[in-house]
């Protein structure tokens, strides 16, 4: 298994890189598979650093009855970094953490692919001392040549399933590890088939607006459940609601947020399937999740400081993503097509209407890169390639 990490680390370099150039302790949030621990043992892979794997049966049950003891795995005056995997196991460890930054100096890489106990736990988050950053699925600009967009949207991005044999078994198997270990083990839901009939039922409104009523009534349960299954995976960082973009609004709008898993293989391998299910269906779902999964990752990991929003108006016209910020105003819309038409573009037409300082970006499966009324046409692969470019410097052309 390790020597599987260090391939993928070799093959596919994580651009996540400020938490070692600012040197502060920090967080590093993600879903289970993504490679936080693999990143962790890659940048700290020298001799001075102490590494406390909360996984470890026996380790973690001494620190969740003694929080204390951490101090007696760190050497008298120790200068380097200690890292603790999925602290969230023992949640009263940040007390000591916090502690052993004041007292001690010690700098601490915290990761953690929940932020329940965390949040309810009443534990403090280190009051500022430490920083927060989240740990994508691979990026599209960090594959390079190996990137394949048919791939990505058919198994998405996580980085066992970039070079796995079996990627759809490996995905079956990790949604499985989810609902057992992070769901039911933790003691989140009582009743593991109603969440398991919960997931199917949520990834229909994948990419959706998300009605709560709708969700409950097609899953059978009670509309208090479903809201709490849905904070219960976004706690878990696996799905997220990405809310209505309303500044400075000249239109009316429609108020309920749209609803994402965080990876299109994972969304695809949690979504029922049959003779019925259209391609469009299905693979254009997959591709507005792989757009909204690779915009969402470069934003976090190089700190462009986006807020994340769709838009749509009560007539019915929508932009996709609108990424707002202190570098610029940018709309992106995402067709399955080959050859777009100007219905297409109605929808980015409209919101540039109303904000004629946006940077337009339509995605789609067309062959080269076009640029049309002032708004870019691009060919998804190379659109999320260059991602870090066109969200860098929004206001500048990209030819």
């Amino acid at each position: 298994m390790h020597k599987y990490r260090s391939i993928l680390t070799t093959m596919f370099p994580r651009l996540l890189s400020k938490p070692l150039e600012i040197g502060q302790s920090f967080f590093l949030f993600g879903p289970r598979g993504t490679g936080k621990s693999t990143w962790l043992n890659t940048v700290f892979s020298d001799a001075e650093t102490v590494r406390v794997d909360l996984l470890k049966s026996d380790l973690y049950t001494d620190l969740l009855a003694r929080p204390q003891r951490i101090e007696s795995l760190i050497p008298p005056g120790f200068s380097g970094w200690v890292v603790i995997d999925e602290v969230q196991r023992v949640p009263m460890l940040l007390n000591e953490v916090h502690r052993l930054i004041e007292t001690r100096a010690i700098r601490f890489a915290l990761t953690g692919s929940s932020t329940r106990k965390l949040r309810r736990g009443g534990v403090n988050l280190l009051a500022g001392r430490a920083l927060t950053y989240h740990m994508p699925p691979l990026l599209a600009a960090e594959m390079k040549d190996s990137f394949s967009l048919e791939r990505a949207i058919r198994f998405g991005e996580l980085p066992f399933v970039a070079s796995a044999p079996d990627p759809e078994g490996y995905l079956k198997a990790y949604i499985a590890a989810y609902l057992r270990e992070e769901v039911f083990q933790e003691g989140l839901v009582r009743n593991l088939a109603n969440f398991s009939r919960f997931l199917e039922t949520a990834s229909f409104s994948q990419g959706s607006s998300l009605n709560l009523a709708v969700v409950a009534r097609e899953a059978a349960l009670n509309r208090n459940v479903v809201e709490n299954y849905f904070a219960i995976l976004e706690d878990l960082l696996i799905a997220f609601r990405l809310p209505v973009f309303t500044r400075r609004a000249q239109r009316r709008l429609i108020a309920h947020p749209k609803f994402y898993f965080f990876d299109s293989g994972v969304y695809r391998a949690i979504r029922p399937s049959g003779p019925l299910d259209t391609p469009e269906e299905s693979e254009g779902a997959a591709l507005e999740t792989l757009c909204f999964q690779e915009l969402r990752g470069v934003n976090d990991v190089l700190g462009f400081g986006y807020d994340l929003f769709y838009w749509r108006t009560s007539d019915g016209m929508e932009v996709d993503f609108v990424l707002y910020g202190s570098r610029g105003l940018v709309a992106v819309e995402v067709k399955r097509c080959k050859h777009p038409s100007r219905h297409d573009l109605s929808g980015l037409r409209s919101f540039r209407k109303d904000y004629p300082l946006a940077a337009c970006h339509l995605v789609c499966g067309c062959a080269q890169r076009a640029y049309e009324d002032g708004m870019f046409l691009w060919p998804a692969a190379e659109f999320l390639s260059r991602l870090p470019e066109i969200l860098g410097k929004p206001d500048l052309p990209h030819g």
